[in-house]
């Protein structure tokens, strides 16, 4: 049965088998993992997951696919859309996320997991801008409220540019492997609240954006700002990720 990609669903299928390795090697997979996978297409990294760890999660919203993934030992297909998932309520609970991930969420399907305790480690597929956004370094473009929320609970612990060609449809942009691992908890939700409204209108002064998010009047953004040893004209991307936590705790 063919299945033609949709690209209001981000699908990009992964049909070359030889970038498969790589994954094992930066996944560090284990015969004892229990894995989450997003976004599982065809099945080619779902069977080899199911290969080489005790379990697998998948979760696909696009039921065109079931035939493709239906009995496969070791893996429990969840038909629906991975941002309504609650991973705090897989049983067993995975400590890894592996996953080719539909380029539309890969973003926000990140950000969001990292409040799930129980993943230690994460080895995804991107766009290999949205990986190189993951890590990048503050005064840099790529430099935003991921980039914070990410190095806050993680470190990168591999990386591998990926060819357009192990992909149907060949897709227009470079793609990307990216590990990390977890070193802290997820940001409170009062720090990933000033983050998100921090980079929520880049070509203001943060202290003016945190007002016109809302979170907090001008002046007490400003006072917070001092209380780090900011300036009143500081601009979100000029912060470390540790002074959001400070700057959240300062207002």
């Amino acid at each position: 049965m063919s299945v033609r990609p949709r690209k209001a669903l981000g699908q990009h299928f992964l049909v070359d088998e030889n970038l498969l390795g790589v994954i094992e090697r930066l996944a560090a997979l284990t015969p004892d993992d229990v894995v989450l996978e997003v976004g599982p297409g065809l099945g080619v990294l779902t069977r080899f997951l199911a290969a080489r760890a005790a379990f697998v999660h998948a979760v696909e919203i696009d039921r065109r696919l079931e035939p493709h993934l239906a009995g496969i030992e070791r893996v429990r297909v969840h038909w629906q859309d991975a941002l309504t998932l609650d991973i705090a309520e897989l049983d067993p609970p995975p400590g890894k996320l592996v996953a080719n991930l539909p380029y539309n969420v890969a973003t926000p399907l990140v950000a969001e997991s990292l409040a799930a305790r129980q993943l230690g480690r994460w080895c995804v597929m991107v766009q290999r801008e949205v990986a190189d956004r993951f890590f990048a370094r503050p005064s840099t473009k790529a430099y935003g409220a991921v980039s914070v929320l990410v190095q806050l609970a993680t470190e990168r612990v591999g990386f591998h540019a990926v060819s357009r060609n192990v992909f149907r449809p060949r897709p227009n942009v470079d793609s990307a492997l990216v590990a990390f691992r977890r070193v802290a908890e997820s940001p409170a939700p009062e720090v990933r609240r000033v983050v998100e409204a921090a980079f929520a209108h880049r070509r203001k002064t943060l202290a003016n954006s945190l007002a016109l998010s809302g979170v907090a009047s001008r002046e007490r953004a400003v006072a917070a700002l001092a209380a780090i040893g900011r300036s009143a004209e500081a601009r979100a991307e000029e912060l470390e990720p540790p002074e959001f936590v400070a700057l959240a705790a300062a207002l």
